[in-house]
């Protein structure tokens, strides 16, 4: 049994004979009644009835003409499930980001995406920069998320092996102790001098924050009494809730760093930001799934940064 046939066969019902379906199929009638018979031929059995009026199914065709709608409902569904994944509308994709994004410009990428493509499932996972694009490079992700100082330099350093997408700027804030509510805001840079200063460990493969904040030191003359170095910022903010050290440290969208028990200032001299990057593998944008989520991304980065890089 053909497909075509019983859409045939369905619209000779409904419609009430041969002539009225083939105008509605946009057919001539003389195809239309071969296809009909080819299909009483295949199911052997009768399906219809010729009368004055028209045709009407015999039992059996209207137990086809329930089961048969049934069918082509499901064949339906399935088509535009499949049209929904060509559109980039259904499927599962992997986003690696590092911890920082994940604190607040990741959700509001995934709310965004999951209002205009509810079926697409995004898997988050938050390994430290060099295993995000690692992941990436060995496709078990998708896309990355990484925060850069010399976004330029970055590119270069991946031309060919990664397509980057800009994702705008990550301000540098002060993260003081709750202590500190009363420090003026902005907060002069001098407020380091003399203090412990916490720095997460540079990654060759990633210059990220601690270059930033070395480079804004020197360049300001700060210098503090120490640096002390933690694995990761998030390691780093428990120190700074118990009053113990200050830090400089990225600020996504003025947001990320609410949810911790530290004050937070803007800086005069303001350092100069970082760069908030999605990395994929050359060519990925093809697939509509990474491609609406890419130019979600980089019209993220047009709107709060219409100069860009």
């Amino acid at each position: 049994m053909e497909l075509r046939h019983l859409r045939y066969f369905t619209a000779v019902v409904e419609a009430g004979s041969l002539t009225a379906a083939a105008g509605r199929l946009h057919i001539s009638q003389p195809p239309l009644s071969v296809a009909i018979a080819k299909l009483e031929a295949d199911v052997g059995v009768p399906l219809l009835v010729r009368t004055p009026r028209g045709v009407e199914p015999t039992d059996a065709g209207r137990y086809l003409m329930d089961a048969g709608t049934r069918v082509l409902g499901d064949v339906d569904d399935i088509l535009s499930a499949l049209g929904r994944f060509g559109a980039g509308l259904a499927g599962s994709l992997t986003l690696a980001a590092v911890p920082v994004l994940m604190w607040h410009r990741v959700p509001e990428l995934v709310r965004a995406h999951a209002a205009e493509a509810p079926d697409v499932e995004i898997q988050l996972v938050d390994p430290p920069p060099w295993t995000a694009i690692e992941d990436v490079q060995q496709r078990r992700a998708d896309l990355a998320a990484v925060v850069v100082a010399d976004p330029g330099r970055f590119r270069t350093r991946y031309r060919g092996t990664l397509d980057v997408v800009d994702w705008g700027e990550i301000p540098l804030v002060a993260a003081l102790p709750p202590d500190l509510a009363d420090a003026p805001d902005p907060l002069p840079l001098t407020a380091f001098n003399d203090q412990l200063v916490l720095v997460p460990r540079r990654a060759a493969a990633v210059p990220s924050l601690p270059e930033a904040v070395a480079e804004t030191f020197r360049r300001h003359g700060i210098a503090p009494a120490s640096l002390r170095t933690v694995d990761t910022i998030q390691a780093g903010l428990p120190l700074i809730e118990a009053g113990v050290a200050r830090a400089i440290l990225p600020d996504p969208d003025r947001a990320s760093l609410r949810r911790f028990d530290v004050v937070v200032r803007d800086l005069e001299p303001r350092p100069r930001p970082l760069r908030a990057l999605a990395l994929a593998r050359p060519g990925a944008s093809a697939d509509p799934r990474l491609g609406r989520l890419l130019a979600r991304i980089a019209a993220h980065a047009r709107s709060s940064d219409p100069a860009g890089l």
